[in-house]
């Protein structure tokens, strides 16, 4: 079985100064290449050198996390451009989006914090229609949100996936008619999960990418352990009983997926 794990944050592995083992462990697991997802300007140069250093492992990106949103992100959203001119270039531009679930208590704080977040996620929309890149998008408790500003923002919806998806099988068909896909975590193995199971079947195959979120969110028979690429067969033998398929076939054209959509050379 072949993998590619299409939303990972190794930085916790880069601080902890277990790269290497962590490859191989990856590599042992079945997983030939993780694309490493940049959240904030701290992790953006770190990833590109990953991308660099080991291009057949590894893909980045850049884009300000939603979350990270705060007082002077214009100025964060304003060096992203700059990494889509240098040499080892972004695989897409991401995460990005709108997470209305940890906004503050205070009414009037929190509608202050959902306008920068929308404002920033129109900026990053924009750069990502001008350089005709994919978009990696963060959405939570905000999915109408976030596909009303990318249907006005022009974006190519093909290029458009929604991580960790936690939606129902309608919201995913939204996606899906507008050309869009949705990628899947350890979550579809959770007991509580069937809605995001139902999405999934809504999806089918085709479209199918599939995800750690690492070091979140690990699969039911490690769950609360730090999760690791190495972790996605278990997200992979989900997916397969889901959809009634071997579990070869899923990982194969998901892996194919993933591979076209943040351009990993074919091998």
């Amino acid at each position: 079985m072949r993998l590619l794990d299409s939303h990972c944050h190794p930085e916790y592995v880069l601080k902890a100064g277990r790269l290497a083992a962590w490859v191989r462990e990856c590599r042992a697991a079945g997983v030939e290449g993780v694309v490493a997802i940049g959240t904030d300007l701290k992790d953006w140069s770190e990833y590109r050198g990953l991308a660099s250093s080991q291009p057949d492992f590894f893909r980045h990106t850049v884009g300000l996390h939603p979350c990270h949103v705060e007082e002077g992100w214009e100025d964060i959203v304003a060096a992203i451009s700059p990494y889509f001119a240098d040499q080892t270039p972004p695989a897409a531009l991401g995460e990005i989006g709108l997470d209305y679930f940890r906004l503050p208590a205070d009414a009037a704080e929190a509608e202050r914090i959902k306008g920068w977040q929308q404002e920033a996620f129109r900026r990053q929309l924009m750069l990502a229609y001008q350089f005709g890149c994919p978009v990696v998008i963060h959405s939570r408790q905000a999915f109408e949100d976030c596909v009303r500003l990318i249907d006005a923002s022009g974006v190519d919806w093909r290029k458009v996936v929604f991580h960790c998806f936690v939606e129902g099988p309608e919201q995913v068909r939204q996606l899906n008619q507008r050309g869009g896909r949705a990628s899947f975590t350890g979550i579809i193995t959770y007991a509580k999960s069937e809605e995001i199971r139902q999405a999934l079947k809504a999806q089918g195959l085709a479209r199918l990418m599939l995800e750690t979120d690492a070091p979140y969110l690990a699969p039911q028979s490690v769950r609360g352990k730090e999760n690791t690429p190495a972790y996605l067969p278990e997200i992979c033998a989900k997916a397969a009983e889901l959809l009634g398929l071997p579990a070869d076939e899923v990982a194969e054209v998901a892996t194919r997926n993933a591979r076209d959509f943040f351009g990993f050379a074919a091998d």
